[in-house]
């Protein structure tokens, strides 16, 4: 629950127990973005929706994104150590929330030993991240190093969906029927709340918090 806002008309009692619970620094790591890019040799603009870094000491430097250039959507991981040799294929493994891990095969980019992609499995992916509420990732590099990161997934449906809108593709079934529970429906939800059931459940964020950290 690392996010700037939780509700509008609040108590500053409220507020304090919020920041209590989500210190500044975690508010603003957490959060995926939709932005759009200009290749430069193609001088074509493509979209991106971009995974916020992990944790720092507790994961490897990965930041995943999903990317639709010239109405192709892609998944591309993009690593700051080594991954395997230029071109070269090595498989992904992601698990959401606490469903069974996946497998994908993915290719580094000709000009890059760290960052790969893959247009196969795109949808696939995408799909299963607009179900869940965190994705940890698992890559086995060419030197036989084990990378992995976590992601949290809350606010990442929005630029997901605007990249799959750019490239002109739908919403799956199963996205459309298992929406995963996010920010939005935690306010809708919690302006239901009485003041004395609000003070509860931000006591029981704060306890998460900490025991987290």
């Amino acid at each position: 629950m690392k996010h700037s806002r939780f509700f509008g008309n609040s108590t500053p009692a409220i507020m304090l127990t919020l920041l209590i619970a989500c210190p500044f620094n975690a508010l603003a790591d957490n959060i995926w973005s939709y932005h759009q890019e200009t290749d430069r040799l193609t001088n074509r603009t493509y979209s991106i929706a971009q995974s916020p870094m992990p944790r720092r000491g507790l994961y490897d430097n990965m930041r995943l994104g999903i990317v639709c250039k010239e109405n192709k959507l892609q998944v591309v991981i993009d690593a700051e150590n080594l991954i395997t040799s230029q071109g070269s294929s090595f498989d992904l493994e992601y698990q959401i929330d606490e469903k069974a891990p996946v497998t994908i095969q993915m290719k580094t980019f000709p000009d890059s030993k760290r960052k790969g992609y893959s247009d196969e499995f795109a949808k696939r992916m995408t799909d299963d991240l607009l179900t869940g509420q965190a994705i940890f990732i698992r890559i086995k590099t060419m030197i036989k190093k084990v990378l992995s990161s976590s992601f949290s997934l809350d606010n990442a449906a929005e630029p997901i969906k605007h990249v799959i809108a750019d490239c002109g593709l739908s919403l799956s079934d199963k996205v459309i029927s298992e929406p995963a529970y996010n920010l939005t429906k935690f306010e809708q939800e919690f302006s239901k709340l009485s003041l004395e059931q609000q003070q509860q459940v931000l006591a029981k964020i704060e306890k998460i918090m900490m025991e987290i950290q």
